[in-house]
């Protein structure tokens, strides 16, 4: 698997596919590219699809400091100006929604389209600042074990499949404990992304998983009405991880929404 540099940090990235058309993959947390998986076999018949691991998660270091949403958009840019790539359609989810978000502020000009998947665009309270501090200190002190058995279900539907929270619980271990706590930390510095909204150009798809346990319906449906032009798409039996709990239905909308937009010189 390939690997590219921003200063002093080495970061990893998958990719599928190939040509002009590219789409850019942001992970949730507390996981790293691997959750993408179904979505870039799936697209790879039409997109050239990226994904990296943010610092300290996956096979992706320099997790010193907060993880912050900034410093992944910069992360994302490196990437594509290390490959070539002056424009890409963009999908985050969760964590990645908030980076997309970021991403967007850094360089509009980008972006082909956007897709913003189980995630919102309001600030963290300072009750949940506080909560996230907490987080970090508990992964650092307790380890991946912890965080998988204590996050892992939340990122589920209420009953979820067996099999697919096992799956989910080893992907959380195949980070750190450091890059846990540094994306922890960095959420809680994230930026009110609700003034950003209207100011979205581009075609927009908002996502969401019809019992998601992390962010509210409500979230999803504030954005789709505050990003022009955007659609809102609410896949049934699914939790916070919507790709991974109806990867089908999920990369079906991802590929036809971005497949209808223009082809790419």
């Amino acid at each position: 698997m390939p690997n590219f540099h921003v200063g002093d940090a080495t970061l990893h990235y998958r990719e599928a596919g190939s040509g002009n058309d590219v789409v850019l993959l942001l992970h949730a947390f507390p996981l790293h590219s691997r959750m993408w998986e179904p979505q870039l076999a799936a697209l790879a018949a039409r997109f050239r699809v990226l994904a990296f691991d943010d610092r300290g998660l996956g096979r992706s270091g320099g997790a010193a400091g907060p993880t912050t949403m900034a410093r992944i958009a910069q992360d994302a840019l490196a990437l594509l100006r290390q490959l070539g790539i002056r424009k890409v359609a963009v999908a985050g989810l969760s964590m990645g929604g908030y980076a997309a978000l970021e991403l967007y502020r850094q360089a509009p000009g980008i972006f082909r389209a956007l897709a913003l998947c189980a995630t919102k665009a309001t600030p963290d309270t300072q009750a949940q600042k506080d909560a996230r501090e907490q987080y970090a200190r508990n992964a650092l002190a307790k380890g991946l074990g912890w965080v998988a058995d204590d996050f892992g279900p939340k990122l589920l539907r209420p009953d979820p499949d067996p099999a697919l929270l096992a799956r989910v619980k080893g992907l959380i271990q195949g980070g750190t404990p450091e890059g846990v706590a540094a994306a922890a930390r960095g959420l809680a510095l994230r930026q009110d992304s609700v003034p950003t909204l209207p100011l979205i150009t581009c075609p927009t798809l908002v996502i969401a998983g019809e019992e998601d346990q992390v962010i509210p319906f409500g979230e999803a449906q504030r954005m789709a009405t505050h990003v022009p032009g955007a659609r809102l798409l609410r896949i049934p039996a699914t939790g916070h991880l919507v790709n991974l709990e109806n990867p089908t239905a999920f990369s079906a909308a991802l590929s036809g929404f971005f497949a209808a937009l223009p082809p790419e010189a």
